[in-house]
């Protein structure tokens, strides 16, 4: 199986940008749809964007309009552009399928504070 692995994460002040890479040891383009999942304290997992093969996106209500996600098959890695960060943006960034998630990594973290 693809294994997956989160980077990019840190600090940033509200309002500012983050980009997080998703880098695969093989070929993404048979994992099919990709998403970026978060997890906040004591909160539970929750898929915020995917991206199908061709590109297709979809976006939780909570990210639409300051999120992007993206995909370049050929260098077989997964990136999600955040902007206009907000507190409750806060949470550890994962990257896994969309439909058929396998096992989780470890994840990337993601603080937005002043």
């Amino acid at each position: 199986q693809v294994q997956l692995v989160e980077s990019g994460g840190g600090l940033v002040q509200p309002g500012g940008s983050l980009r997080l890479s998703c880098a695969a040891s093989g070929s993404i383009f048979k994992i099919g749809s990709m998403g970026w999942y978060r997890q906040a304290p004591g909160q539970q997992r929750e898929l915020v964007a995917s991206i199908s093969r061709s590109g297709s996106t979809n976006y939780a209500d909570s990210v639409k309009g300051r999120f992007t996600i993206s995909r370049d098959n050929a260098k077989n890695t997964m990136y999600l552009q955040m902007n206009s960060l907000k507190p409750e943006d806060t949470a550890v960034y994962f990257c896994n399928a969309a439909y058929q998630p396998d096992n989780w990594g470890q994840g990337t973290q993601v603080t937005v504070s002043s």
